[in-house]
């Protein structure tokens, strides 16, 4: 038979209620941190599962949380999935996961099916530049974004700190002596392209450079759009020696192109990508790429949500931005031309 809370309040010697507040994150600030503990402890021994139907009809919550991501294929994302599992399952919650595709329309459907369902709050990587629906969404629902922001919408984010790394990789093409420096940049409709591209002008600007070409934009995050933006980029272009990519998809894409015009990375030319998406040191070459804490941005972002759902929405937006490292690998050296 499961456990109950009558049980682990008879094991630490506590009134049911008291153990309720301790075991629930939005009350659990209300009880002394060391009944905290034991209670936790002993809801541990004895295995106990809160039971979120019993829950919800105290509280009027579902403890469900919609997460919309565009993409579960990209290599990017399960990181961040993770992070807002483990946080989100420690306070009792369930997160209910829906792929869009990048799709306005999918994205619309599956927002009503949750909204329908009853979660009690969204973790959302959809934003765009110009969002209706999220604006719509904000007004009804504690959001998250993860990874990108929105200019329209006034929502809490998580994402990494864009400008320090692309800071970081343009710093690391400096000090191999690159000067000749390009952006093949995200999509113009996309926060996190618009983001990383004025970051790489304002880097480019610090140590006093000029790109070697305007940034070129693809229209989607595709492998295969990479490649054919790179290939206009590179084809007959002497002059640049190392690309700066909005992703890891971007510079693979770039590593493509110059293979096709029988250019060797790094020697010809120096890509450096962004995300540090699993695998890339696996890569021919070995991708150098701005490593993001996937993981840890979906924990945050949990932590964010939770503490909205507390505040029941009182808490003013707030913006987080997580620290990225460079990871340098082969597919950069100093230019040879």
């Amino acid at each position: 038979m499961a456990a109950t809370l009558k049980d682990i309040a008879k094991k630490v010697g506590l009134h049911p209620a008291t153990v309720s507040r301790a075991l629930n994150a939005r009350t659990a600030h209300l009880v002394n941190p060391a009944t905290v503990a034991k209670v936790r402890k002993a809801a541990s021994s004895l295995n106990y599962v809160p039971n979120p139907m019993a829950s919800g009809l105290r509280t009027s919550r579902s403890h469900t949380i919609g997460v919309v991501i565009p993409d579960l294929t990209n290599p990017l994302f399960p990181g961040m999935v993770r992070g807002i599992q483990d946080t989100l399952s420690h306070a009792g919650y369930t997160p209910l996961l829906v792929n869009t595709d990048n799709d306005p329309a999918a994205e619309e459907s599956v927002i009503a099916s949750l909204s329908a369902r009853r979660v009690d709050g969204f973790v959302l990587a959809t934003a765009r530049r110009e969002h209706p629906l999220l604006a719509e969404l904000a007004t009804k629902f504690p959001i998250v974004l993860i990874n990108r922001i929105s200019e329209s919408v006034q929502a809490s984010s998580v994402a990494a700190d864009e400008q320090h790394g692309i800071r970081l990789a343009v710093e690391h093409l400096c000090a191999l002596g690159h000067t000749q420096i390009a952006h093949l940049a995200g999509p113009a409709w996309s926060s996190t392209g618009h983001e990383r591209q004025q970051a790489f002008a304002r880097a480019m600007r610090e140590h006093g450079l000029t790109p070697a070409r305007k940034p070129a934009a693809v229209d989607s995050w595709s492998l295969e759009a990479a490649t054919k933006t790179a290939l206009s980029m590179l084809d007959g272009n002497t002059q640049t020696t190392a690309l700066v990519c909005a992703n890891d998809q971007l510079a693979l894409g770039a590593i493509i192109a110059a293979k096709k015009l029988r250019m060797r990375c790094p020697r010809d030319v120096s890509v450096v990508g962004y995300n540090d998406m699993p695998f890339m040191d696996l890569v021919d070459p070995p991708l150098t790429s701005v490593r993001v804490p996937q993981h840890d941005i979906g924990a945050e972002a949990a932590r964010l949500l939770l503490s909205l759902l507390v505040e029941d929405g009182t808490m003013p937006v707030k913006h987080v931005r997580l620290t990225p490292e460079l990871m340098v690998r082969s597919s950069t050296a100093p230019p040879q031309r």
